[in-house]
């Protein structure tokens, strides 16, 4: 039973130690892939290839309920996440980590809920990522020497294609950075009482900036901050397995109707 549990890119699974792969069945179909369980130093982790270990689910095709039930069954009760993210402020440059603390949903045919009757829970979703989680990560972050951002509004859109030059505009009047996969992620993460943080990574400025980005260049930023996010969620592990100190697991409380 892993108490912590990673949602990533491939590149998580080099930090594993003695891992071993888990067919997990779920009562909403089959997870992106197997689950390796293995250690991070003396800690026991969970990953989950979000996209597929080859990276053939795109992210409106992502079957979120069963990775998130598939991890839950298996006693994981903490999740950190890497997801690649475009920048919608100036301020937030190519490179630089960036660990949200509340998100908007502009998803659009996505199945969000596990609650889908005949018990209906409404929970609150005012802060829906773990405070203490979000903590640790930016602390470790700095001490890692990365360029870091602790706060700020991840929006989430249905993909897959990118948005607009004028969606960009707009998005960029409510958030700070843009991606296809946090929603419904956390909600579903969040309707069972986990704690759930996210190591977003910057890859480039989103449309709405008239600088030319180059594949070459976002594809060099993709691999370092795949270090950085690898580097910063091996630190995390030993500082989030102990005892909790969020009120987290304690949404479902008063929730249901």
């Amino acid at each position: 039973m892993a108490k912590i549990g990673i949602i990533g890119g491939s590149g998580v699974y080099s930090l594993l130690e003695d891992a071993k792969s888990k067919t997990v069945e779920t009562p909403y179909g089959k997870p992106s892939a197997d689950i390796d369980i293995g250690f991070i130093g003396d800690e026991e982790v969970a990953f989950l290839s979000r996209h597929g270990k080859k990276h053939t689910i795109p992210p409106h095709k992502v079957n979120y309920r069963a990775n998130i039930w598939a991890l839950h069954s298996l006693g994981v009760s903490r999740i950190i996440t890497a997801n690649a993210v475009g920048s919608l402020k100036e301020e937030f440059p190519p490179g630089m980590m960036f660990i949200p603390d509340q998100f908007i949903d502009f998803t659009k045919r996505r199945d969000l809920t596990f609650y889908d009757g005949p018990d209906v829970y409404h929970i609150s979703a005012a802060d829906p990522f773990c405070p203490e989680i979000n903590g640790v990560i930016k602390n470790v972050s700095e001490n890692l020497g990365y360029s870091t951002h602790a706060s700020g509004t991840y929006i989430c859109i249905e993909g897959p294609r990118f948005s607009t030059r004028s969606e960009s505009n707009m998005f960029r009047q409510f958030a700070d950075i843009i991606g296809m996969t946090l929603v419904p992620e956390i909600n579903l993460a969040d309707e069972l009482a986990m704690c759930y943080s996210t190591i977003a990574t910057i890859t480039d400025y989103d449309v709405w900036s008239d600088k030319p980005v180059e594949t070459k260049e976002v594809l060099r930023i993709l691999k370092e901050n795949e270090d950085k996010s690898l580097n910063i969620i091996k630190q995390c592990i030993p500082k989030i397995s102990g005892e909790k100190h969020c009120n987290c697991s304690g949404r479902l409380d008063e929730a249901k109707i």
